[in-house]
């Protein structure tokens, strides 16, 4: 974690406990001195500081990988601050290249707007909604209007766009990148200038975006805001940022069983950093429970814990409560600690074949009668239809009481 430069600039105690928790599993601060300085000015003035998270409506719900950020933002709007949850309406009319190897397809005004009015309800699920500002970038963005977009795109350099990682691996390997994709990186930069805003917060992979809002203010005249950069969630399967495209992610809107079920089905490793990035729980009480898995406790124990912090933040303890005892009861005393793993291609791919290329069924009529008699289960429920396909994602899947495997399926 690069927590930036060491601060310099003398603190009150106030001013140093916002920076722990300012700081807590970020990746990156920048520039962190000058964050300081914001906090400490906030806390002379009694001025709150203007902190922003845009996300564009590109599907319908949100998933918990979302909520890395969200539970950020949370934690500085409890601390008093102005947060303001951004929809980026319009620049999902461009579509965000960042991470991509391709030109993404941009969204339909339509698909915008059925997808922008699930949003905010559900990341009020993680924000205090009687202190969030809630704002669309199309307020200010369509108003620019062509000239406005010309004189914008006159304060940055084509080169500068260049070095940016995915625009110069796409040009340097032949791929195409599109005229309009140069502006995504501009309008999010414009909407720090049109907010004001002091901190803007975002995933690894939206740096070179942050860094443009930084820039922008400068160009116009404002102060530069701070940049603070969350990790990437990694997805249920262990090895790629959680995804809706990888099926590897958790809806916050999904069923409590499915949610407690989805988070016992990672991997001893990862849990440690899903507690990391998405349990209230304090450092302290993390490195606690660690040491005490270390010590001999089974880290199936600790993995509940999380399953049902995670599960009753999003519906309810009793909810949780319910969702741990239905999967003792499907799973006849859950997933074992140590499954084997078993990666597959072929996605989608039908169950009697996948039990037979995971080695979970000898061959496909054995694979059909074990359907037949009710022995197999994928993530805890019972397959009950012999024709079922599996998309492209991870699942575990057993086969009788004692035979199991976590089979990721590309």
């Amino acid at each position: 974690m690069n927590q930036s430069a060491v601060t310099t600039t003398p603190v009150s105690d106030g001013v140093r406990q916002a920076l722990e928790i300012s700081l807590r599993g970020v990746q990156e601060l920048l520039p962190q001195d000058e964050w300081v300085k914001k906090l400490a000015r906030s806390e002379a003035t009694g001025q709150p500081l203007r902190i922003k998270l845009g996300l564009d409506p590109t599907a319908p719900d949100i998933h918990i990988g979302h909520t890395v950020v969200l539970n950020k933002m949370r934690q500085l709007q409890d601390l008093g601050h102005q947060v303001i949850f951004l929809i980026g309406d319009f620049t999902s009319l461009i579509g965000d290249p960042s991470g991509r190897n391709s030109t993404r397809p941009p969204l339909t005004p339509e698909q915008i707007k059925v997808n922008a009015e699930t949003y905010y309800k559900q990341a009020s699920m993680v924000l205090d909604p009687a202190k969030t500002e809630i704002r669309y970038n199309s307020e200010w963005s369509e108003p620019l209007g062509a000239s406005g977009m010309i004189q914008l795109a006159s304060r940055y350099t084509v080169a500068r766009m260049m070095e940016r990682d995915d625009f110069h691996k796409r040009f340097t390997t032949g791929q195409s990148i599109a005229v309009h994709e140069f502006l995504y990186p501009l309008m999010q930069g414009y909407d720090s200038v049109a907010l004001k805003s002091d901190l803007e917060l975002g995933g690894t992979d939206q740096k070179f975006n942050l860094l443009m809002g930084r820039h922008l203010q400068q160009e116009y005249g404002q102060e530069p805001q701070c940049v603070l950069t969350m990790p990437l969630l990694v997805g249920l399967d262990g090895v790629d940022k959680m995804s809706k495209s990888k099926n590897n992610y958790i809806g916050i809107a999904e069923e409590p069983n499915t949610m407690f079920s989805k988070v016992l089905s990672i991997s001893d490793t990862l849990m440690w950093d899903w507690y990391t990035l998405l349990s209230f729980k304090s450092l302290a009480e993390i490195a606690a429970l660690k040491a005490e898995v270390a010590g001999g406790r089974n880290p199936k124990d600790a993995k509940v814990m999380l399953a049902k912090e995670i599960t009753a933040r999003f519906h309810s303890a009793a909810a949780a409560d319910a969702a741990e005892q239905d999967f003792i009861n499907r799973s006849k005393g859950g997933v074992p600690d140590e499954i084997p793993e078993v990666s597959l291609s072929g996605a989608p791919l039908g169950i009697g074949a996948l039990l037979k290329q995971a080695n979970l069924a000898p061959s496909g009529s054995e694979a059909n009668r074990l359907i037949d008699g009710g022995g197999v289960r994928v993530d805890g429920s019972v397959v009950s239809d012999k024709g079922l396909k599996l998309d492209a994602g991870t699942y575990v899947v057993q086969v009788g009481k004692r035979k199991f495997a976590r089979v990721t399926l590309a």
